[in-house]
């Protein structure tokens, strides 16, 4: 919710501050970019003193944030509220994505993963239904609720939420080891290739993800269709985008993760195509509907499949790692279709010049996954 949450409060915000569109796009990139720190910030953390204990602050961090986020009093306030919320969100994710990994099983690892990560579509949901309400005029509502909601959420963690077991094992072997440092842990004893690929998977997954969740409404209103015609295509890719996180978490557990990764390119590319020669608006929404599904479904698969390539000492500052990565993806994307929107290249250019990226990602996925297979590992 909090991802999309500063786009519905965009009109007050801006009226309230007298923001420029410019001014509004370093508030919008704002919380991106502090998801960077969190990210590696918040795994690195994790694997040293635990991952409980660093998801309760993450979850505490960006709460009050949110709040600070509604009690801001000029531009460069709203500023440092909208980054240290993004630390406090980057630095839970890899967090959420190691304690569900290692709280299951391996033939319902990604199962569990994807039942977390649902969420992340369906608070996009739920932001996009605030912003059709019409409640985008009282900005300050949707960053209370926002804050006040993680806030109750941390005591829940504190009583409820146990520490992976698996940190609990490798620490009592790491305390009779020397200390494995960043670097080490991600490039050396044959872990920079799978690192390097998933790096590149993450950014270009991302960098299609986030270019939708940012554009794809306005690029709606210039082909012609109404604002709640937009928000409407709007919360169908993002369930789509939950409806993909659970399907495809079910069939990591039951399919080969090769097959899972061919069937989620494919159709991130066949989305593409239809969300650019759509032309009316039930096919719009089939459309829209399928790039929700596969892209974030795509997403899942690689934040399940990214905490395998990494011991248990150093899994979350990997994953971490990823995440930051994929955000520096998430922050390209929009920016990209900016500049090539103010070239005239149109919202079918643009979707479709997206497509390269999506074949360099599952290029990655697909020799890295078929690497690990030539050397007789699980996948």
């Amino acid at each position: 919710m909090d991802l999309q949450s500063a786009g519905i409060a965009a009109p007050g915000m801006a009226a309230q501050f007298g923001l420029t569109s410019t001014m509004m796009g370093a508030v919008f990139s704002a919380s991106i970019l502090g998801l960077l720190p969190g990210a590696l910030g918040g795994g690195w953390l994790a694997d040293r003193i635990g991952r409980k204990g660093v998801l309760i602050g993450a979850v505490a961090l960006f709460g009050l944030f949110s709040i600070a986020t509604a009690l801001v009093w000029d531009f460069y306030s709203l500023l440092a509220a909208r980054f240290l919320t993004g630390v406090g969100l980057g630095a839970a994710l890899p967090n959420l994505i190691a304690l569900s990994s290692e709280a299951a099983d391996a033939r319902s690892r990604g199962t569990a993963v994807s039942l977390m990560y649902c969420g992340v579509p369906l608070g996009g949901a739920l932001a996009a239904l605030v912003g059709m309400a019409g409640l985008a005029s009282g900005w300050k509502a949707v960053f209370y609720v926002g804050g006040v909601a993680p806030l109750l959420v941390a005591p829940l963690l504190v009583l409820c939420l146990p520490e992976s077991a698996a940190f609990h094992e490798q620490r009592s072997v790491r305390s009779a080891a020397p200390r494995v440092s960043l670097r080490q842990g991600l490039f050396q004893e044959g872990a920079a290739v799978p690192t390097l690929l998933l790096w590149i998977s993450y950014f270009f997954t991302l960098m299609v993800v986030y270019m939708l969740l940012n554009w794809l409404p306005s690029l709606l209103v210039g082909q012609g269709f109404s604002r709640s015609q937009a928000g409407t295509v709007q919360i169908l890719f993002n369930i789509g985008g939950a409806t993909g996180s659970l399907l495809f978490g079910l069939l990591l557990d039951r399919w080969r993760p090769l097959a899972l990764v061919a069937l989620t390119y494919t159709g991130i590319l066949a989305a593409l195509a239809g969300l650019s020669l759509s032309t009316s608006f039930a096919s719009m929404l089939l459309a829209s509907f399928s790039a929700g599904f596969f892209s974030i479904g795509g997403q899942l698969v690689l934040y399940a499949l990214a905490p395998l390539f990494y011991p248990t000492a150093m899994r979350a500052t990997g994953v971490g790692a990823a995440v930051a990565v994929g955000r520096l993806g998430s922050m390209s994307g929009p920016l990209v279709a900016g500049q090539m929107l103010a070239m005239g290249t149109g919202a079918t250019g643009l979707l479709l010049a997206s497509a390269p990226g999506v074949v360099v990602a599952a290029a990655a996925v697909f020799y890295l996954l078929g690497q690990r297979r030539a050397e007789g590992l699980t996948i």
